[in-house]
């Protein structure tokens, strides 16, 4: 037998009947993104130990991020540090109880996907450029 009470209460909406909107995306990625981190940070740590052992080690993880398959990994691992980062700014400053505003919101949005590919782009460009040229 059912209590009345509880057959009456309304059911939560399922993430089916929401349209997703920028912000539920950039909650998605910022999980997503710490997610990827630790990837990136497992691959750091080979890098570290692969130093460590001996010039064998060393020489073996240098040439896979060497290839196309390791630079992509250390790009995507860059976009995700710095996307993380910016979305971490994001929220100090609602902490301060400021940006809360809805178009505010959007823009804080759109400003977090932007920068980081362009700061992603940047850091490429310069770390390129300071290993002798692209």
């Amino acid at each position: 037998m059912t209590n009345k009470l509880e057959a009456e209460r309304p059911l939560s909406p399922h993430l089916q009947i929401y349209r997703p909107m920028l912000t539920m995306m950039m909650s998605i990625a910022h999980r997503i993104t710490g997610a990827g981190l630790a990837v990136g940070f497992a691959l750091l740590t080979w890098w570290l130990v692969a130093i460590s052992i001996g010039p064998n080690a060393y020489a073996y993880v240098q040439d896979f991020f060497g290839s196309l398959l390791g630079r992509a990994l250390l790009f995507a691992f860059t976009w995700a540090l710095i996307h993380h980062m910016l979305g971490g700014i994001r929220h100090l400053i609602w902490d301060t109880g400021a940006g809360l505003d809805k178009q505010t919101i959007e823009i804080f949005a759109l400003a977090t996907i932007i920068g980081s590919i362009v700061l992603t782009v940047l850091v490429w460009i310069i770390g390129y450029y300071a290993m002798g040229g692209l």
